[in-house]
């Protein structure tokens, strides 16, 4: 086994009980299974004969997921409903024996459900045909505000790194980031941010893991695969968020880790490029980026070990994790 690898394995050693903050949306991810009858006389629609559903945890508690299966010891930190949804995922987390009690629960806000409809014939695979999102913002409240940044800076002090899973329902809010970020400075813990559609809002962090769209989205500008608009990208937007490290997740194509005053490292995708699915894939990067970098690794370690990790779930049907005993027998290679 060479240096590098043998390295990659000391450090996925080191992540079974690492204390790893999450904060962000917390989303319930509900799935309804039925089987296609017909077409309704009513309108032009099939008819499906309910047979079951699921539920698991969606945005920032995907990541939690993530890296409960990876050993660590993630600590959720965001706001529920008083609902039959948010308490859903506070039993989601206590069957996985995560702690709940940074969960902060609201009367007057109600947690994020997208519910998914998946038909199919009898004994063929269910297809998604329908998705329905309730969707609610986190209401403007100062006292909410103060919670929340006593409730960061308290985790500061155990955590040994933050992730915050932003997908724009307001639980990250700038000046809450602003006011929490110097504690995890202070502690010289990393932090880590994956921003669905305010990447630029968060100055500051240790890295962001967006993909190529939400550079773009946040650049106003096309990437078109052209390597040296990738890199111009990737520069400025370590500039403009005082980072000293960003990856850009790239598909099929790999990633692209920038760090100030070096190189752009290019990481072609690992394992086969046939993806299976590409769901969650990204929760699971940023969950093993993190870890990795509260275990000492440097920034190019950790974005190897994440694409590691990236090409493992991408061929896993549906939202997936995978466990230290993947990463480390695809490291061994």
């Amino acid at each position: 086994m060479t240096s590098e690898r043998s390295r990659l394995q000391e450090i996925i050693d080191r992540f079974a009980g690492k204390k790893i903050a999450v904060w962000g949306d917390f989303i319930l991810d509900e799935y309804l299974y039925g089987k296609t009858r017909r077409i309704s006389r009513e309108a032009p629609v099939l008819i499906i004969s309910y047979q079951n559903r699921e539920f698991s945890l969606g945005g920032a508690g995907n990541s939690v997921l993530n890296l409960k299966a990876l050993g660590a010891d993630p600590l959720p930190l965001g706001i529920l409903g008083r609902d039959e949804s948010g308490g859903k995922i506070c039993g989601i987390l206590r069957a996985q024996r995560i702690s709940t009690k940074f969960l902060l629960r609201l009367a007057d806000y109600q947690t994020p459900v997208k519910t998914r409809i998946l038909a199919g014939e009898e004994n063929t695979k269910k297809q998604q045909i329908l998705r329905i999102d309730k969707e609610a913002a986190v209401p403007e409240s100062a006292p909410l505000k103060d919670r929340l940044i006593r409730t960061l800076n308290s985790v500061a002090a155990s955590a040994e790194a933050l992730l915050i899973s932003d997908y724009n329902y307001l639980t990250v809010q700038e000046d809450v980031f602003a006011a929490a970020l110097p504690s995890f400075k202070n502690a010289k813990r990393p932090v880590t941010l994956d921003s669905r559609y305010r990447l630029l809002h968060f100055q500051g962090i240790t890295a962001a893991t967006p993909n190529e769209p939400e550079v773009e989205g946040a650049l106003h500008i096309e990437l078109n695969d052209n390597l040296l608009i990738l890199k111009r990208a990737g520069d400025l937007l370590l500039k403009s968020l005082q980072s000293p490290a960003l990856l850009i997740t790239r598909g099929s194509r790999g990633m692209a880790l920038f760090e100030k005053g070096k190189q752009p490292f290019l990481i072609p995708i690992h394992g086969p490029t046939d993806i299976v699915d590409v769901t969650g894939a990204g929760d699971t990067v940023i969950s093993v980026f993190t870890l990795a970098l509260a275990c000492g690794a440097s920034f190019r370690e950790a974005t190897i070990l994440a694409n590691h990790a990236g090409g493992i779930v991408v061929m896993k049907k549906g939202t997936a994790t995978l466990s230290p005993a993947e990463l480390k027998a695809s490291v061994s290679g």
